[in-house]
């Protein structure tokens, strides 16, 4: 699944490069990988119906 996350230093939604599904301290999902444009890490909390897609 291809996921988009808000690059702030080239203030706009990019591509997630290499994506992993990471549990936050709070119990929530999130997505965490590199930018495609710019290279640096972004981040995206996941909504519950995203979750269950990720979790497959």
């Amino acid at each position: 699944m291809e996921y988009t996350a808000y690059d702030v230093k080239a203030k706009k939604k990019v591509k997630i490069v290499d994506p992993k599904v990471v549990k936050m301290k709070n119990g929530r999902y999130a997505i965490k990988g590199k930018s495609a444009v710019t290279g640096i890490n972004v981040f995206r909390i996941l909504s519950a119906a995203e979750t269950k897609a990720a979790k497959k």
